[in-house]
């Protein structure tokens, strides 16, 4: 037979206690544990992004002396020649090469031999030197470099022919005006 429960007692906090399963129980405290664990994780986080921040501050702090002596460092004087010096080093680094080659390579015939690439990056100019063997091959090419996108201009300089060199070939210079990337 089954147990039967009865109760003709009026509802109170002490019955409901007595009646609460012990498994409710144990969920009621593992719950506020929890909460408890979570309570005490958020407060530990929040107390290392204040000390966090209190670091950064002290950080900031003690470099501002420093920003300002740099900024003093900056202010300093610095002869036109060392400016221009460093300025053209800058220029030189700072040429698009890998452009200019594969352009010059791209429009540059096998019957057209390469001596020199001269860039002046102040001008954005690339002087080309170099030789053909007929005039009608140099001015093909002239032509060949005005139709690279990369080039604004090619102009030939000067030219001439090399009379001690066997098969007296013309040697010529072109400057080429490049567009700024």
């Amino acid at each position: 037979m089954r147990k039967m429960l009865i109760d003709f007692a009026a509802p109170s906090l002490r019955r409901t206690l007595y009646r609460t399963p012990p498994l409710a129980w144990a969920a009621l405290l593992a719950g506020s544990l929890l909460c408890a664990g979570a309570v005490y994780m958020g407060y530990h986080t929040l107390a290392q992004m204040r000390a966090a921040d209190a670091r950064i501050a002290r950080a900031q702090r003690a470099l501002l002396p420093a920003a300002r002596v740099r900024t003093d460092v900056a202010k300093a004087a610095i002869p036109e020649a060392q400016a221009k010096a460093v300025n053209g080093a800058v220029m030189q680094l700072n040429l698009p090469w890998r452009a200019l080659q594969q352009s010059v390579a791209e429009s540059t015939p096998k019957s057209i031999g390469l001596l020199a690439l001269e860039p002046d990056p102040r001008k954005q100019v690339l002087k080309i030197t170099a030789e053909a063997k007929t005039a009608d091959d140099m001015i093909a090419y002239i032509e060949q470099l005005k139709e690279q996108e990369f080039f604004a201009a090619a102009v030939l300089a000067r030219h001439e022919v090399m009379e001690s060199a066997p098969n007296r070939p013309l040697r010529f210079q072109v400057e080429v005006q490049w567009v700024a990337p």
